[in-house]
């Protein structure tokens, strides 16, 4: 087991690690969608990148999320594993929408022997997510 402190140096070291290996200035939250975000999610039990709708009004994720639903073939094409998940809970118990696509292979963020597997996902992965809104965005934001 890690100390407190060597874990939190870990989980800093992995994200320093992740942007010096590819240096590259995601959307993430630069959606101009309120509560609708990208995101790359590691921990140390799995890894993921995913589409998280969290409006504070359920009725606009609701509506969100059935835009989505309805582009679902389109991203499957382009994220064949993608989960579309409408009720994801989060480690802090609150229920999101999250649209997300596993990593499979081995992974801890505490294991520095599965970093590099982890960031070539998440860079592979990100890169299609993102190249998928920008070709539906005006689709995704006509609710």
């Amino acid at each position: 087991m890690f100390s407190k402190e060597e874990a939190v140096r870990l989980r800093k070291d992995f994200w320093t690690s992740f942007g010096k290996s590819f240096p590259k200035k995601w959307l993430l939250y630069n959606t101009k969608i309120k509560g609708f975000s990208f995101k790359f999610v590691a921990n140390r039990k799995k890894a993921l990148v995913s589409l998280d709708i969290e409006n504070p009004d359920e009725l606009v994720n609701l509506l969100y999320f059935d835009q989505l639903i309805s582009l679902k073939t389109l991203l499957e094409n382009e994220l064949p594993k993608i989960v579309f998940n409408s009720e994801y809970e989060l480690e802090n118990g609150k229920k999101i929408h999250r649209i997300y696509v596993p990593f499979e292979g081995d992974f801890s963020i505490y294991n520095k022997n599965t970093w590099r597997d982890c960031f070539e996902f998440f860079e592979h992965t990100m890169a299609r997510f993102e190249d998928f809104y920008f070709e539906y965005e005006d689709i995704i934001k006509n609710i």
